[in-house]
């Protein structure tokens, strides 16, 4: 690598060192060109005589700290934006960049080497600070083009000074290009490696905040901008470019696969997909045209989607879509895409406290203990469908489809088990309760 403090001088004896090297190999053939390799085409650069080489490279050499205060000054007339970054001695990187890659590039003709010398911690740099200030590398490339082209017109001068052949500096110009190529692949490779530190950076800052806005350990505040005021939320917010929303929905989601792909939720969407079960947060769940956007976006997945609440309860919108998933993964929900929880409230409500229905259920249930267990299954449906219509046998013989004078016996023997309490408002209610949970957990079959 070329030591920009030694300057012109230094690089100008190791370019005489490996011309005078070329030229004795040349001496020992005879001083013939270099004969090309077998099936290659011939390289009028090669033909050129050692001499011209040595001649044509010490002038570029001498022109190239001010070629390179002149290249920079016309970038920076062309792109009045362009920030100064200094290096550790003050000097401007693009000009200490400019430089390197003068050197380098008559370094590489001089010595007629194969393949360019790049300076990549120059040139990575510079991509990395594009993506770093959010910029593109089109300016950056573009940058790159005017630099070739004011660097080849001097080029193309002392080409003619020293006699150069016209073949050979076309040839040169295509060397300028591929060099170009080798730069602009430095500064991608730069620009990529601060994208990646930067996309890594914010999704520790994203799950840093969702841990922090689905935290049990909540104000009491209903304000997004009081909550926010309270626990810190808004600066953690906007270092993620997130504006606090007024109401919320959480998800939790079940992977199709170990390796699968985050659905592309959108940016407005917080996504940690770093749990075992990936977690998201839905601002403003009501907007239009939002449930939709998710549909697309979840399709392949399968997963709950808490009610909208106030954000300063989001905590509880979570804790109804695991209980969600719960049920999914025990087969008591629909498996195989994403559920709107408040579309399964019934199935939430009424299987979630197990023990304590599972306890209403022994209680209210009891006189069908003495029943067989296809008699009392029979006897619970036809009580479930009396309650649910609250109509006569006809009403409750269609909604089961057997005949009507089935229903009236059934009716008999289910006023005969419970006598007076099926006539009390609220023992009929506990009666519903359970058996509608037992109907989602399938334990009614059909008649």
């Amino acid at each position: 690598m070329t030591d920009v403090a030694a300057g012109p001088r230094s690089v100008s004896e190791n370019i005489s060192e490996g011309a005078a090297e070329a030229g004795a190999a040349e001496n020992d053939v005879g001083n013939a060109p270099e004969s090309p390799a077998p099936g290659s085409s011939r390289s009028a650069w090669r033909d050129v005589p050692p001499l011209q080489v040595r001649r044509f490279a010490a002038l570029a050499l001498e022109e190239v700290p001010v070629l390179a205060q002149d290249i920079l000054r016309e970038i920076r007339a062309e792109y009045p934006g362009l920030p100064v970054v200094l290096d550790d001695s003050g000097e401007p990187m693009a000009l200490v960049g400019i430089r390197r890659a003068l050197e380098g590039f008559v370094q590489q003709l001089a010595t007629r080497e194969g393949r360019p010398r790049y300076h990549p911690e120059v040139f990575q740099e510079f991509g990395r600070g594009e993506g770093l200030h959010g910029r593109s590398l089109d300016s950056l490339q573009a940058i790159y083009r005017l630099g070739v082209r004011l660097a080849w017109r001097r080029l193309a001068e002392i080409g003619q000074q020293t006699e150069i052949p016209p073949p050979a500096m076309y040839e040169l110009a295509e060397s300028g290009f591929e060099y170009l190529d080798g730069l602009v692949d430095q500064s991608v490779r730069g620009y990529a490696e601060a994208a990646a530190r930067q996309a890594g950076e914010r999704l520790r800052l994203q799950r840093k905040l969702m841990e922090l806005l689905l935290s049990e350990r909540r104000p009491d505040v209903s304000a997004a901008s009081a909550l926010g005021a309270e626990n810190g939320l808004d600066e953690r917010a906007a270092r993620v470019g997130w504006q606090l929303p007024e109401r919320v929905a959480v998800g939790v989601l079940l992977r199709p696969a170990r390796e699968a792909v985050a659905p592309a939720v959108g940016e407005g969407v917080l996504l940690d997909m770093e749990a075992e079960q990936p977690r998201m947060v839905v601002p403003d769940p009501d907007a239009a045209g939002r449930p939709e956007l998710l549909r697309r976006a979840m399709t392949g997945w399968s997963g709950a989607i808490g009610p909208p609440v106030p954000l300063a309860d989001a905590a509880k919108s979570l804790r109804w879509a695991q209980a969600a998933v719960g049920l999914m993964e025990r087969g008591l929900l629909p498996a195989g895409e994403v559920l709107y929880c408040t579309e399964h409230t019934e199935a939430l409500v009424l299987l979630q406290p197990e023990e304590l229905i599972e306890d209403l259920s022994r209680r209210c249930l009891a006189p069908l203990d003495h029943c067989g267990p296809a008699h009392g299954r029979r006897l619970a449906q036809t009580l479930l469908a009396w309650l649910e219509t609250r109509g006569g046998a006809p009403e409750v013989a269609a909604r089961l489809g057997v005949h009507p004078q089935t229903v009236r016996y059934r009716l008999r023997q289910i006023r005969e088990l419970w006598g007076d309490e099926v006539d009390d408002p609220d023992r009929r209610f506990e009666l519903e309760l359970v058996l509608r949970a037992r109907r989602l957990r399938g334990e009614l079959g059909r008649t």
